[in-house]
């Protein structure tokens, strides 16, 4: 049995995840928000289940480019190893670089910028949208001759090391603020600080930074803020993924000319009139209550995530065991989890119907699972049946469930 031992980078993270948790606790560093984390590990659960499904595209693509149009036929060697690293990180650098100044780019990278908080939480705030633009940068390495499997190789090392400068725990290092990119590196590069905006673009070294000019050290002196200038204030899993977009939308609707719309499409994020974000969040986002959300609510959240990363784990080391529809249900149920989630903190009304077809998703997984494929038919028309003739009694119950009432 073939295990895909990439799931083990799920438990990996998790690990350090608690561990920077626990080190913040006993040194009373307030670094961890609960909801904050919540929302971020799920963006990075759905990063990994989407990624099951596109990576090997993505190694077909590398593979084919190098093939096709390879300029020179590149062996595995140290030094070439080394020149690799090197030349991802350059394009690593210009792709980060772009995606703070082209709007088209700040729509799939701004997730990463939501959190308010920095810790290694906020290193899973990456989208399978990202992967996508970054690919069209990294496609540069087939093309100069470098074979698909030493590009996945690296790029693994390279997605390893920014995870671990994703924390306040760890101060400046020496010699080493020289030449890589430090946690005191990337602080700056997610503070929300005029001083420190569009700086450290650097994924594992700063040379590029200070090369290009866009270093900035990081000063002691300056309490950093998180988050991105105009602060999202939701914890929606769809609207972090897509409010940007949505605002660009917007404002190229309202552009006269195609010309003028391409230059709003390729223009500077910073140019972008605010009035398009209020213009969509009173269209599409009804905001959180202030209601505070208490333990009970909060453990249903908390165990709801957890089951999600066992499932995940599950999920990546099988995958190539399991059939088609079985990864399609997994995939469904787990991202019917993960909005239900951000549903329920900002306390929706609508998270019933949400909860309906997660339930039913499962069910009928499970019945598939075990061969009786033939009830999930059954069960589809009558477990609409019965939610509609009892949708007042149920949804009535379940929202005093999870959102009972202040005492």
């Amino acid at each position: 049995m073939k295990l895909n031992l990439l799931a083990l980078a799920v438990p990996f993270f998790v690990v350090f995840m608690a561990l920077e948790f626990f080190i913040a606790r006993q040194k009373k560093k307030p670094v961890f928000n609960l909801h904050h984390s919540i929302a971020n590990i799920s963006v990075g659960i759905a990063e990994r289940l989407l990624d099951v499904w596109v990576t090997g595209l993505f190694f077909f693509i590398y593979d084919f480019l190098q093939k096709k149009y390879g300029l020179f036929t590149i062996q595995p060697g140290i030094l070439l190893w080394i020149v690799l690293l090197l030349c991802t990180d350059f394009l690593w650098y210009w792709y980060h670089r772009l995606a703070h100044e082209i709007n088209l780019f700040w729509a799939v990278h701004v997730v990463h910028h939501q959190s308010e908080d920095f810790n290694y939480t906020v290193s899973a705030r990456i989208t399978v949208f990202q992967a996508f633009v970054r690919t069209g940068f990294w496609a540069v390495l087939p093309i100069l001759g470098f074979p698909a499997s030493m590009i996945t190789s690296i790029l693994l090392v390279h997605g390893l090391y920014p995870f671990f400068i994703h924390t306040q725990l760890i101060g400046k290092l020496g010699i080493l603020e020289y030449i890589l990119v430090t946690p005191s590196h990337h602080r700056v590069h997610h503070a929300s600080n005029e001083k420190y905006l569009d700086k450290n673009y650097g994924d594992v070294f700063i040379i590029w930074d200070k090369l290009f000019g866009t270093f900035q050290k990081e000063d002691d002196d300056v309490e950093i803020q998180y988050g991105l200038t105009h602060p999202l204030k939701s914890y929606s899993f769809l609207w972090q993924h897509f409010h940007f977009i949505t605002e660009l939308l917007l404002a190229a609707r309202k552009t006269k000319g195609p010309v003028n719309k391409v230059k709003l499409i390729f223009g500077k994020p910073d140019l972008l009139d605010p009035c398009f974000r209020e213009q969509a969040e009173e269209k599409l986002l009804v905001q959180k209550n202030d209601i505070p959300v208490g333990k009970p609510l909060n453990r249903y959240v908390v165990w709801q995530i957890v089951l999600s990363i066992v499932l995940l784990f599950v999920f990546i080391l099988f995958e190539k065991f399991l059939p088609l529809h079985q990864q399609l249900l997994i995939t469904i149920a787990l991202l019917l989890t993960l909005i239900n989630c951000g549903a329920i903190m900002e306390q929706k009304q609508w998270v019933v119907h949400l909860e309906f077809l997660r339930l039913l998703t499962v069910s009928i997984g499970v019945m598939i699972a075990y061969s009786t494929w033939w009830y999930s038919i059954l069960l589809i028309p009558a477990a609409a049946i019965l939610f509609t003739w009892y949708f007042e009694n149920i949804r009535s119950w379940y929202l005093r469930w999870i959102y009972p009432p202040a005492p």
